[in-house]
C-alpha cells in the first residue's frame, strides 16, 4: 500500500478507527501514558501503541519524554483543516434542507388553498 503523505487523508484515516476516536477522547482531558490509554480496551499495550503510532503519523498526537514516562498528548490542529473541509459540506446540507422547508412550505399552502375552495 503506498504512504500517505496527505494531511487530511492522513487525519481521516486515523479517525475511521473508533479505537483512535477513544484514544483521542482521552487525550482531550490531559496527557496519558501507554498504559493509561490501554485501561478501558481489551488490548494489548502492543496494540494500543500501534493506534499511537497511527495517530502520531497523522500529527493528531504527540509523544514527550520524561525520564522513563513517554506521555502522548493530544495535537487538535490536523483536526481544523477536517472540520473546514467537512463545513463545506455541512453548508450544502443546510442549503439542501432549507430548499427542501422551502418545497414543503409551498406543498402545504397549496393544500390550505385547495382545501379552502372546497
Amino acid at each position: 500500500m503506498a504512504q500517505t503523505t496527505d494531511t487530511l487523508s492522513l487525519t481521516f484515516a486515523a479517525l475511521a478507527d473508533p479505537t483512535r476516536r477513544a484514544i483521542l477522547a482521552r487525550l482531550a482531558k490531559g496527557e496519558a501514558s501507554v498504559t493509561e490509554l490501554a485501561e478501558p480496551f481489551d488490548m494489548s499495550l502492543a496494540a494500543v501503541s500501534k493506534h499511537l503510532q497511527v495517530l502520531e503519523r497523522a500529527k493528531l498526537v504527540e509523544r514527550g519524554r520524561e525520564a522513563q514516562w513517554r506521555p502522548a498528548r493530544l495535537n487538535a490542529t490536523p483536526l481544523r483543516a477536517a472540520d473546514e473541509w467537512v463545513e463545506r459540506y455541512r453548508e450544502f446540507w443546510e442549503e439542501s434542507f432549507d430548499r427542501l422547508d422551502e418545497v414543503l412550505h409551498e406543498i402545504k399552502n397549496k393544500e390550505k388553498s385547495r382545501d379552502r375552495k372546497r
